[in-house]
């Protein structure tokens, strides 16, 4: 068994890997499933060592949450200083499912596997957050495509319209995640059904 941690740094060495663990352990056999002596046998630590950084599994799944929304955040703010709205709105939908694809399992754990909600008193510290929340993000960017006037007429409700534009690009990805390798499907380039999503969601948005 590794030796305790000592440091600041060895601390958040560990804190790292059982969270790893924990994510993977999580999408490949169920939350219920897994209990926090088997992610600690994952990383040849004792079950009391994770409960020195988590009290129980759910704050461990909440901090795993906590750290993929981020980084999904994170790894959209450039997109937003894009200066044309609609411009940004596509680029979001492109960077989002460029992490989504390149980070399966966090992606799996965040939006396609069942997990105990987020605690109210939490939420409200990362909602309406563009550091924390990337459905903020894509939010006030078809805010400002809708205010700039470029949506058709009929469309009013920015909600409804992020949401959908969500649900395409998720649609997209998470059948990739989970049916890639699926030989039934002569599955197309995943660049060009992203494209093709993008256009059709764009089309049938924006006036003509």
């Amino acid at each position: 068994m590794p030796p305790k941690p000592k440091t600041e740094i060895e601390r958040q060495h560990l804190r790292t890997l059982i969270i790893d663990a924990a994510r993977e352990l999580f999408v490949s056999r169920g939350v219920e499933a897994v209990t926090m002596r088997e992610i600690a046998k994952r990383i040849d630590y004792s079950a009391t060592s994770i409960y020195h950084h988590f009290e129980d599994k759910e704050s461990l799944i909440r901090a795993i949450c906590d750290t993929d929304f981020l980084a999904l955040a994170s790894s959209l703010k450039a997109i937003l200083q894009i200066p044309h709205p609609v411009e940004r709105m596509h680029a979001l939908g492109s960077g989002y499912a460029a992490f989504a694809l390149s980070h399966p399992n966090h992606y799996r754990l965040m939006f396609m596997t069942e997990h105990p909600p987020i605690d109210p008193a939490l939420l409200s510290l990362k909602q309406n957050n563009a550091e924390q929340d990337a459905y903020f993000q894509l939010q006030s960017v078809v805010k400002e495509v809708h205010d700039a006037g470029y949506f058709r007429p009929e469309l009013h409700d920015v909600d409804l319209i992020a949401q959908t534009i969500w649900a395409g690009i998720h649609g997209v990805c998470s059948l990739q995640i989970t049916m890639a390798q699926d030989k039934w499907v002569n599955w197309v380039d995943i660049a060009a059904r992203l494209d093709l999503m993008q256009q059709m969601i764009t089309h049938g948005l924006l006036k003509d």
